[in-house]
């Protein structure tokens, strides 16, 4: 058995071709090819690899990775350990976990920004990420022309992040007409520089039906366009940096980005997060908060009232000083799909 590895491979525009006669006449040939630019590579092979192929999206670093990185292996333990925890003391009990938490929700998950050392360098790496974003996806392959549009559109989309957008106000900042709009924020969505979270309904008349949420996919990024890297303690928006976290890390574990919703009614009854597995569905809460009171609780009480039969509501925070009989408590440090399939024990 022989192993190819190819980068950059989309830059060839008959590489494509060349790996399909390999795969069809080879078959001690492996091969794995990788690039940066996620549309040149998936339309390439969607047109010359069919059946032949597998796609692996690689996103930004799990909370989990970007600890590993740090060479943080004892605070994987300790992660490991408070999952099954639920007190208020859990910050006081390892401390440096939730101090990389906060890094980890100001500065992301790219490898070369977590590897980097000062706040300046940081900084530096994440502007570099963008320019090489806007030279190599929107101007040399896509060959859009309105690049300052474009760039005034994402800066509104960064200010508002994790908040219901509405195309026309969004389209009139940015000078763009409604279909050019919505096509550059597919191609910002297929790029993997945002998350689209669309909202979950079954009734037109009392929920809301059109508004999607939009998440950067990585915090650093949307905090470069904002230049605001101040702590978490300091600022007005770390629910939504808390908020885009939790659906992030979902992503990056498995859960498909089709069923990650939101519930909002017309009398702002809301849920953050509604796992849409079809006929099952999840409500979650999300909270950058340390102790809970009862309103915390509304919008899952809300929701499970007018869904009777949804599954098990979980509501993530920091840590609780008060126990739910009816919702499932969870830490931050447990994101896995497989902890949020209805279960009917308390964490």
């Amino acid at each position: 058995m022989f192993f190819i590895l190819l980068d950059e491979f989309q830059r060839y525009a008959d590489m494509s071709m060349v790996l399909k006669n390999i795969v069809d006449h080879h078959p001690n040939i492996k091969i794995y090819v990788s690039g940066s630019s996620s549309l040149a590579i998936s339309t390439r092979i969607q047109e010359s690899l069919a059946g032949r192929k597998r796609i692996v999206p690689i996103y930004p670093l799990t909370f989990r990775e970007f600890l590993h990185f740090k060479y943080r292996d004892d605070l994987i333990d300790q992660m490991d350990r408070l999952g099954a925890l639920q007190s208020d003391r859990c910050p006081q009990l390892v401390p440096e976990l939730y101090d990389k938490l906060r890094d980890f929700l100001l500065f992301g998950g790219y490898p070369e920004v977590a590897l980097a050392g000062s706040v300046e360098e940081k900084r530096q790496i994440l502007t570099s990420i963008f320019d090489l974003y806007v030279r190599k996806e929107l101007v040399d392959y896509l060959q859009i022309q309105k690049i300052r549009h474009v760039k005034t559109m994402i800066q509104s989309l960064a200010v508002n992040h994790g908040q219901a957008v509405k195309y026309n106000q969004l389209g009139q900042i940015a000078g763009l007409d409604d279909k050019t709009l919505k096509n550059y924020l597919e191609i910002l969505k297929e790029t993997y520089l945002i998350l689209v979270q669309p909202p979950w309904f079954r009734n037109k008349n009392l929920e809301i039906v059109k508004m999607p949420k939009i998440y950067f996919l990585d915090n650093g990024v949307r905090n470069y366009f904002i230049n605001n890297f101040n702590p978490p303690e300091q600022r007005d928006d770390t629910p939504f940096l808390f908020e885009g976290f939790v659906l992030t890390e979902l992503l990056k574990n498995g859960e498909p980005a089709s069923s990650l919703k939101y519930w909002r009614t017309k009398n702002r009854e809301e849920v953050d997060v509604i796992l849409d597995h079809g006929p099952q569905v999840i409500p979650i809460e999300v909270k950058y908060k340390q102790r809970l009171s009862s309103s915390d609780f509304r919008g899952l009480r809300a929701f499970k009232k007018k869904y009777p039969h949804a599954g098990r509501p979980y509501l993530i925070n920091l840590a609780s000083n008060i126990s739910q009989r009816e919702v499932s408590l969870l830490l931050p440090f447990s994101l896995l799909p497989e902890n949020m399939r209805g279960g009917s024990n308390d964490h």
